[in-house]
């Protein structure tokens, strides 16, 4: 997995990226009660705001980590924003994208990176 400064994770899967919030962005944010997702088939640009969150604490917007093809979004937090802090790698996940060009993924931070920036 990657990782943006953002607090995004990203999982490659087969041709997608999967992308979530990662467990330290959930404890800053307190509980999740709402998520606007993207459209499937909407194309997105790096850095285009593309999810919105909020919780109790704030609002805040997710930006895209890559160019490319949102191909299936997580359906299951409409109904249960809460996913989102109960499983924030697994279940929590938000959409997939079918990246333009996946060498984008490289500019992101491994584990011990992100791990050493949010310590």
């Amino acid at each position: 997995m990657k990782y943006t400064e953002e607090h995004e994770w990203l999982r490659p899967e087969d041709d997608l990226i999967v992308v979530g919030i990662t467990e330290h962005a959930t404890t800053q944010l307190g509980d999740i009660v709402f998520v606007e997702l993207p459209e499937v088939g909407a194309t997105v640009a790096k850095d285009d705001e593309i999810v919105v969150i909020e919780s109790v604490k704030a609002a805040s917007d997710i930006l895209a980590p890559i160019d490319g093809e949102i191909v299936e979004i997580n359906t299951a937090l409409a109904d249960n924003p809460a996913l989102a802090n109960d499983d924030a790698i697994g279940e929590g996940w938000f959409f997939k994208i079918r990246p333009s060009d996946p060498s984008q993924m490289d500019g992101y931070m491994d584990e011990a990176a992100y791990n050493a920036m949010i310590a």
